[in-house]
């Protein structure tokens, strides 16, 4: 059985200084691939570094919604030329956050359009992160989002009616081990209509363990198997099943071999 942890941040203090013993351990519970995700361009850097060092580990490079209010047309060239890297197998992670707004949400709709039009340029699968701000990100998206290789909602914190327009769109769904949690019921409800096949599995890490690592300070890829564990019982499947359904989606939608 292999596992694809499709989103996490192994370039993050928490785990990039442990970083052999984190893989060593993903390994040894069945996650064998990992998608590093970029955040800015700092932590887009590390994570094309970190991605040529080990087998079977790739990299996102996007400019976070926190972030965007620092995204000029230099950042979106450098976005762009690093996007290109042989390990960089998506654009992401990009969108909107109405929660913390960090970013003015006009600063924030200009990255994301700026970005979505770079991965359809590049022919590049999307990462979305999404809070609080659905209406606005499919609005977005309905208008550029359409042309791109693939869009995927990473960290799904919506309700089924959400899901239910996010795969009308084609688009895929992502979940974390939040997922687990006991009052987690609407995000259960929206994961019981996500068909396997467009289904992808992720930590988010180092945050957010999964039931019953939730009280462990820091997560990590070998965590994912709780929540793998979780959703196979969920869609009353053999775990080994879902796993392999599960780890093909991943794999066609990022391309990878």
């Amino acid at each position: 059985m292999e596992l694809i942890d499709t989103h996490c941040h192994l370039t993050f203090e928490q785990l990039a200084d442990d970083i052999e013993a984190v893989i060593a351990r993903s390994l040894a519970a069945c996650v064998t691939g990992w998608l590093t995700v970029g955040t800015d361009p700092q932590q887009n850097c590390k994570a094309v570094e970190l991605a040529g060092k080990f087998e079977n580990m790739y990299a996102a490079v996007g400019i976070h919604p926190h972030e965007a209010k620092d995204v000029t047309a230099e950042t979106l060239t450098e976005l762009k030329e690093l996007a290109q890297n042989e390990k960089v197998v998506a654009l992401g992670e990009t969108g909107l956050d109405f929660h913390y707004n960090f970013s003015s949400q006009s600063d924030q709709k200009r990255a994301f359009t700026a970005q979505l039009k770079i991965a359809k340029e590049l022919n590049l699968p999307v990462i979305i992160h999404c809070r609080e701000a659905f209406d606005e990100t499919m609005e977005i998206l309905d208008q550029y989002g359409r042309s791109i290789r693939g869009v995927v909602f990473h960290c799904f914190s919506g309700s089924a009616e959400q899901a239910k327009i996010v795969l009308d769109y084609g688009f895929y769904v992502s979940f974390t081990g939040v997922v687990t949690f006991k009052n987690a019921d609407l995000i259960r409800k929206a994961a019981n209509i996500v068909p396997v096949d467009r289904l992808m599995l992720e930590t988010d890490c180092p945050y957010m363990s999964p039931v019953p690592m939730r009280k462990q300070k820091i997560n990590e890829p070998a965590l994912m198997i709780n929540t793998a564990k979780y959703l196979a019982e969920l869609k009353q499947m053999d775990l080994t099943d879902f796993a392999n359904v599960v780890t093909t989606t991943s794999k066609n939608f990022f391309d990878l071999p």
